[in-house]
């Protein structure tokens, strides 16, 4: 073999080597980065579980949402009845039938384009118009909590046929402004809303007892509503904090036709 066969086999050997050592650094490499993507995935699918995919992902990009006013319509919907449940059922046993209820509800609030905000011990904060500008959020609320109705239902079946007590709720809508935003402190924050609008909705919902009916709305709501929703007056309502009672309608359901 002449010297010159020998060298050039020689520089092909390395120059094999060196291929398959960079080929090999480049299958871990991308090893590595699959399974980060898949880390990362993980993890803004966790982080969803306490904010909306929206915030998640505008802090990812370093962008989280600016405080703003907006329009919005809260719904804030309770367990009737929850001391009595709590006391009556074993600590696993009511947190079993707590998060199927909370499933439920989600779905249905989900669905009808709104996102829950938070859960509040047993009730929940729900806001369509929040996170997007949305024309529809009075009708997507009222229709998502006749679809919370129905859902309810069906899971009171399925509560029953275990022979577990039935759930029944109250539910509070009301429609205006409030200020949108990040809130908390270094070590808690979520995104959430704040305002009358927020406050109203919430003692709207504690009335629902009162006049014994499971949704109740404002006068706000009644006005921009789909007229092909059915409401019926009741007496106005006296709000804690308020001078002057608070007309209030309940819903009845769809209109036929």
């Amino acid at each position: 073999m002449s010297g010159a066969l020998a060298c050039t086999l020689l520089v092909a050997g390395f120059a094999g080597t060196a291929a398959v050592a960079a080929w090999r650094e480049i299958l871990r490499l991308r090893a590595r980065l699959e399974r980060s993507a898949e880390a990362l995935q993980q993890l803004q699918q966790s982080f969803r579980r306490f904010a909306p995919g929206e915030v998640i992902e505008g802090l990812i990009q370093g962008a989280p949402p600016a405080p703003e006013k907006r329009e919005v319509a809260v719904l804030f919907v309770d367990l009737v009845g929850f001391t009595a449940l709590s006391e009556g059922l074993e600590p696993a046993l009511l947190v079993r039938v707590l998060n199927g209820y909370f499933d439920r509800m989600s779905r249905a609030i989900a669905e009808h384009r709104g996102h829950v905000s938070k859960f509040i011990g047993d009730g929940i904060l729900a806001l369509f118009g929040a996170l997007a500008p949305n024309p529809w959020r009075v009708d997507d609320a009222v229709r998502a909590a006749l679809a919370m109705r129905a859902a309810l239902a069906d899971y009171n079946d399925v509560l029953a046929a275990e022979g577990l007590p039935r759930l029944s709720i109250g539910i509070g809508i009301e429609c205006g402004p409030v200020i949108a935003g990040l809130l908390g402190n270094p070590s808690l924050t979520e995104f959430t809303v704040v305002g009358r609008t927020v406050n109203l909705a919430a003692r709207v919902q504690a009335v629902t007892r009162e006049h014994g009916v499971d949704v109740l709305v404002t006068g706000n709501v009644r006005a921009a509503l789909d007229g092909r929703i059915r409401l019926r007056e009741l007496p106005p309502a006296v709000l804690k904090g308020l001078a002057e009672p608070v007309p209030v309608w309940a819903v009845e359901g769809p209109r036929p036709g």
